[in-house]
């Protein structure tokens, strides 16, 4: 399976937001993430986590506490190529990039709901 059956639409938002914007943002559309751009380009990724962590700068851009150097995969790629590839980076989400374009998401989660022969480091790690 690759992974451009099994992505989801990605949110974007610009890094000049603030925490609490990216927080009702991720709040109302239930989702766990957010890719951020400067202009066309990924700049970082922001997680439920990374807002908890800074609850206590809500008013900060998301520019100061997003994670940066995002790996990104290709839709091209197989399903247990991401797998590997967040186990390795020991990450959750990976934003899908086809010719620098952001097309979608790919998550753990979406991983292990969808498939039954997944590399036991990636469930255990």
């Amino acid at each position: 399976m690759k992974v451009s059956e099994l992505m989801k639409k990605a949110i974007v938002v610009e890094e000049n937001i603030s925490l609490r914007n990216a927080a009702k943002i991720m709040s109302e559309k239930a989702i766990g993430s957010l890719i951020v751009v400067k202009g066309e380009k990924i700049a970082g990724i922001i997680t439920e986590r990374d807002i908890l962590k800074n609850v206590d700068q809500l008013s900060s851009k998301l520019s100061k506490i997003m994670s940066k150097n995002v790996i990104t995969i290709s839709p091209k790629k197989s399903i247990d190529e991401a797998a590997s590839l967040m186990s390795e980076s020991k990450i959750k989400r990976l934003p899908v990039v086809d010719n620098g374009e952001i097309v979608g998401i790919i998550t753990a989660t979406d991983i292990i709901v969808h498939s039954d022969a997944l590399n036991e480091d990636f469930l255990i790690g």
